[in-house]
């Protein structure tokens, strides 16, 4: 269905997909991998969410001012950062935020995941609340546990369970992108997320994790003892073209990928694994399960990395037992984001949060930390 939108200045375009419906955080979480896709995707692999052809008498104007004119919900930050990350397009190629939009050109936002059109449906599912006020909500997810509705993952999310908590706020629409999760973790990573409860929250929280000055320490284990016992993985992180279910390294600097920075401490050596302290400097997708997996020290148990297998350790039916019992424990990634900090958007208070390990990953470290192999 085309609609016609009115300009100014620049001129009319035709909307060909319904803007109102846009979805900021897709632009913001744009590299993020959705299971279960559904729909036909472009050559590369990008599904287009919308095009705009511009009008004959469009003057010259930089795309990401062409689009904040005309998507609803889109800001101008993170119309940039889509650019940045090559899912705005000009005539089918990527293009940056200073672009200058000309008469007929076709401009089109697609992301690595088809659209995603339902409303939310609010459904009572516990939340492990940590803090909450009128500006934001600070909650401890579970292992197991969606974040955000998708393909293939349309309810028991933790975005149904806040819209069942917030049921009965009539200022928090939970299908409004400007307010809600700021940012996301993976479904079998567990640990601390904050919430946006308004728009004005949500933008000075985005702004703060696009700058880099939150504090985001995760608690992983993994195998073998990284060495040296501190140290810094810098390397771009792009989708895996040989395995589009994995993200993968690539020289930093380089022009694949995106720059990506994860500063390591071992805090126990046990054996044939380790507990380690991760701090994270960017916040790309998988980080630290591919920065660790790419410096040779895998996540135990992370299926999706090769953690899943006895890399480190006897070939012994003993051992072999013993580390299957420790998947058993612990059945998933050994990964918890631990720590969060923030300037509080209101009060321009520091905020800091810590999460305990849970108990499924404290119950595995143990075993290892009793273990005898000789």
């Amino acid at each position: 269905m085309t609609e016609n939108i009115t300009g100014n200045s620049s001129g009319n375009h035709h909307l060909q997909e319904n803007a109102a419906a846009f979805d900021d955080d897709e632009l913001y979480d744009c590299d993020t991998y959705d299971e279960g896709d559904d729909q036909s995707p472009l050559s590369d692999g990008m599904y287009e969410h919308f095009r705009f052809v511009a009008d004959k008498g469009q003057q010259l104007l930089r795309v990401d001012k062409f689009l904040v004119d005309h998507m609803q919900r889109a800001s101008r930050n993170r119309i940039q950062q889509a650019a940045e990350a090559g899912c705005i397009l000009a005539n089918g190629r990527p293009v940056k935020s200073n672009y200058r939009v000309k008469p007929d050109d076709i401009i089109s936002v697609v992301m690595d995941r088809p659209r995603y059109e339902h409303e939310v449906i609010a459904e009572d599912i516990p939340l492990d609340i940590v803090y909450e006020d009128d500006t934001l909500l600070v909650v401890n997810k579970p292992a197991g546990l969606v974040v955000h509705p998708g393909h293939g993952n349309y309810t028991g999310t933790l975005v149904n369970a806040l819209a069942w908590h917030f049921r009965n706020n009539t200022d928090y629409d939970v299908n409004d992108p400007r307010m809600g999760l700021v940012h996301r973790i993976d479904k079998d990573t567990s640990g601390l997320l904050v919430v946006a409860k308004t728009p004005d929250a949500k933008t000075d929280l985005g702004k703060q994790f696009f700058n880099k000055t939150t504090k985001r320490e995760y608690i992983a284990v993994v195998w073998g003892i990284p060495s040296p016992d501190t140290g810094t993985i810098v390397g771009n992180i792009a989708r895996n073209p040989k395995d589009r279910l994995q993200m993968a390294v690539f020289p930093a600097g380089g022009e694949i990928g995106k720059h990506a920075v994860t500063h390591y401490e071992v805090v126990e050596k046990l054996n044939y694994v380790s507990v380690v302290k991760c701090v994270l400097e960017t916040g790309r997708t998988h980080q630290i399960r591919v920065h660790m997996m790419h410096s040779g020290h895998p996540l135990l148990n992370d299926a999706r990395y090769g953690g899943d297998e006895i890399l480190r350790g006897t070939t012994s039916a003993k051992y072999r037992q013993f580390v299957k019992n420790c998947f058993d424990t612990c059945p998933r990634q050994a990964l918890h984001a631990r720590t969060l900090g923030f300037v509080h958007p209101a009060t321009r208070r520091e905020m800091f949060f810590t999460s305990p390990i849970p108990a499924d990953m404290e119950a595995m470290i143990d075993r290892w930390r009793k273990a005898s192999f000789t």
